[in-house]
C-alpha cells in the first residue's frame, strides 16, 4: 500500500511541484541553466585540459570521466525506455538494451555526437585558449550545420541566412586565420583551432543526423552515451591497466575524476540536454538559437576573468562577427541548431 496515496482533493500543483511554475518560468530557468552550463563547459575544459595549469587528467581521461558521469544518469533511463518500448515492439532498442534507438542510428549519432566530438574538443583545449574555442565551436555551429543541411537535407540558404553565415566566416578567419599566420613561428595554437573547427563540424553532422532521422533529443543523447560507454570505456580502461596510454584516470585523486564526471558528464551532457529541450519547447528554435548566441561572448569574457586570457582585438572582432552572424542567421524563421544537446549534445557541444 502506498504510504502517500494521491489525495483527489489535493491540487495538481501540490502533487507536482513543477506544475506550480508557469511555462514561461520553466522556459526561462531552462535557458539560464543551458547558457551557464555551455559557458562553463568551455572555461572548465580549458582549465582542465591545459597542461600549463597543472591538470592531472589528459583530454582522453576527461572524455572517460565524461562518459562515466553521463552513463550513471542516462543508461538506467535508456534501459527503462527500451523495456517499456519492447512491450509493444519486441525489436526496439540496441546495444544490449541500453540504447533506445536502432543500431544503425545509434552508431551514426554515437560516433559523431559522442566519441569524435568529445575527443576533438577536449584535445583542442590542450593547444588553444578558451576564447578561440568560443568563436570556433559554438560560434561556428550554425555555419557548418547550414552547409551540411544543404547537402544532406536539401535545405536552401536564404539571403538573410547567407549574410549571417558570411559574418561567421569572417569571425572564424579573424581568429583561426591569425593563429595560422603564426604557425611557422612555432606557435601551436593553430592545432587547437583546427581541432575546434573539426569538433564543430562533427557536432553539426550529429545535429543534421538528428534532423534527418527525426530523433527525440533525449533518446539521441542516451544513444550517444550508450555507444560511448560500450566502445570507449572498456577499451580505454584496458589501455590504462596495461599502461599503453599515458592517462591517469585510474590513478588520479578521486576528487578530480569525480568533478569531471559530475560536471562534464551529468552537467554538460545530461542536464544541459534536458534544459536545452525544455528551452526549445517554450521559446522555439529561432529564439532559443538567439539566446544561445550569448555563449561565445560570455565564455570568452569568463575565460579572461577566471583564466587570465587576454582579449585581443581580433578575438573581440571575431566574437562580434559570429554573434551577429548567429542572430542574422536565425531571423525570419531561419533556425539553425547551435549545440548539440550533448543534445544537442549535445551539443554537444557544450
Amino acid at each position: 500500500m502506498d504510504a502517500f496515496p494521491d489525495n483527489p482533493r489535493m491540487p495538481a500543483a501540490s502533487r507536482n511541484p513543477l506544475a506550480a511554475l508557469s511555462p514561461r518560468t520553466v522556459g526561462l530557468v531552462a535557458a539560464v541553466v543551458t547558457v551557464l552550463i555551455w559557458t562553463a563547459f568551455i572555461v572548465i575544459a580549458r582549465a582542465s585540459a591545459d597542461p600549463a595549469r597543472g591538470g592531472v587528467l589528459n583530454p582522453f581521461d576527461i572524455v572517460y570521466a565524461r562518459i562515466l558521469g553521463a552513463s550513471l544518469v542516462l543508461l538506467p533511463w535508456g534501459w527503462w525506455l527500451v523495456r517499456r518500448d519492447r512491450r509493444t515492439q519486441p525489436w526496439a532498442g540496441s546495444l544490449f538494451g541500453l540504447s533506445p534507438l536502432p543500431l544503425r542510428q545509434t552508431l551514426l549519432v554515437g560516433v559523431f555526437g559522442g566519441l569524435l566530438y568529445a575527443m576533438l574538443a577536449y584535445s583542442g583545449f590542450v593547444f588553444a585558449p578558451a576564447a578561440h574555442a568560443s568563436v570556433l565551436m559554438p560560434g561556428s555551429l550554425p555555419l557548418w550545420t547550414a552547409l551540411l543541411a544543404v547537402v544532406i537535407l536539401g535545405d536552401r540558404i536564404t539571403p538573410t541566412r547567407a549574410l549571417g553565415l558570411a559574418l561567421i566566416v569572417g569571425g572564424d578567419l579573424l581568429v583561426g586565420g591569425a593563429s595560422l599566420l603564426h604557425a611557422l613561428d612555432g606557435s601551436g595554437i593553430w592545432r587547437g583551432d583546427v581541432l575546434f573547427i573539426l569538433a564543430s563540424v562533427v557536432w553539426s553532422t550529429y545535429s543534421v543526423l538528428v534532423r534527418r532521422f527525426a530523433l527525440d533529443a533525449v533518446r539521441a543523447t542516451i544513444a550517444i552515451t550508450a555507444l560511448a560507454f560500450v566502445v570507449y570505456v572498456p577499451v580505454y580502461t584496458l589501455l590504462l591497466l596495461l599502461h599503453w596510454v599515458p592517462g591517469q584516470a585510474l590513478e588520479a585523486p578521486w576528487r578530480d575524476v569525480a568533478f569531471q564526471m559530475l560536471f562534464q558528464g551529468v552537467g554538460s551532457v545530461a542536464i544541459s540536454g534536458i534544459t536545452f529541450t525544455k528551452m526549445i519547447q517554450h521559446f522555439g528554435p529561432v529564439r532559443s538559437t538567439m539566446i544561445t548566441a550569448l555563449v561565445p561572448g560570455l565564455s570568452a569574457v569568463s575565460a579572461a576573468i577566471f583564466l587570465g586570457e587576454p582579449l585581443v582585438w581580433n578575438l573581440l572582432a571575431g566574437l562580434a562577427l559570429v554573434t551577429a552572424g548567429i542572430v542574422f542567421g536565425v531571423r525570419k524563421g531561419a533556425a539553425v541548431a547551435i549545440k548539440p544537446i550533448a543534445v544537442d549534445a549535445v551539443n554537444t557541444r557544450a
